[in-house]
């Protein structure tokens, strides 16, 4: 089994040409990534339509990206923007429990997390009836990630855990070492590549992670779920969505099987 996200070439308009080239791509689950960075609140019928393609094409619903938005914002100073941002968050995770999907990925902002503790206060309820945890995402530096972790801690497993990036996790050059810290919490992947420098979305194995090491910590976390790519045309070779997703099939399905014998070895 393995999973890629929707926005591979653009994350926005009509979902179902997206969904049926990742179906026909051999993909088995997607993490659902459109309007990721918007204020988009969807809406029951969408949901519905949704859940239609998911089984017309075959596929299954792993988890979300959810929206920290652009004026509703979860971690907003701005009190009203941020009961606004809770809302979306909300959405979200009811879109995310509807489709059977067990997560939604969250970032968070700046360094004063008295904002983002509030609204995580006022969801946890909500998520814990849903069945749906949120995930906070690993960012691209330690300034980001620190406050982070205090925050995973401070919440319970069943309604926090955390979702590696391995793409950031390689630009802030510590994030291997970081997710073993939080490996307990693992609960989403976003699998890609980069060279160390530029947020670039590509394949495993086209640029700088250490993909074996990564293995290691993953086979020993907690995460039981299926892999989970998160890349991006705008960086790679290629220039149309079949040998994009053909590519990532394969490159993927090498990094399930290095995870798999990494738990092997355990």
């Amino acid at each position: 089994m393995l999973s890629i996200a929707t926005d591979f070439n653009g994350g926005t308009g009509d979902p179902a040409p997206r969904l049926k080239q990742i179906a026909n791509a051999g993909f088995s689950h997607i993490h659902w990534c459109h309007h990721w960075n918007t204020d988009f609140l969807y809406t029951k019928s969408e949901i519905n339509q949704i859940k239609e393609w998911l089984r017309e094409f075959g596929l299954q619903m792993l988890d979300l990206h959810g929206s920290a938005g652009q004026e509703k914002c979860w971690f907003s100073e701005k009190e009203y923007e941020r009961r606004a941002g809770v809302e979306l968050v909300k959405n979200r995770i009811e879109m995310t429990s509807q489709l059977n999907g067990d997560a939604v990925v969250m970032h968070i902002g700046g360094n004063d997390t008295n904002a983002i503790r509030r609204s995580l206060d006022e969801i946890m309820d909500f998520a814990l009836k849903q069945k749906v945890k949120i995930a906070l995402e690993n960012g691209q530096s330690p300034s980001y990630n620190l406050p982070l972790e205090r925050l995973l801690f401070d919440y319970p497993s069943e309604y926090l855990g955390y979702c590696y990036d391995s793409g950031h996790g390689n630009i802030s050059g510590n994030g291997i070492e970081r997710l073993a810290v939080c490996a307990d919490r693992l609960c989403a992947l976003h699998i890609n590549d980069n060279n160390g420098k530029l947020d670039q979305h590509t394949v495993p194995f086209a640029g700088t992670v250490d993909w074996k090491k990564l293995a290691s910590v993953i086979a020993k976390s907690g995460y039981t779920k299926c892999i989970n790519l998160e890349i991006s045309i705008r960086y790679m070779k290629v220039t149309d969505d079949e040998r994009l997703l053909a590519e990532a099939f394969q490159k993927g399905n090498l990094f399930v099987q290095m995870v798999e014998e990494a738990k092997k070895r355990l």
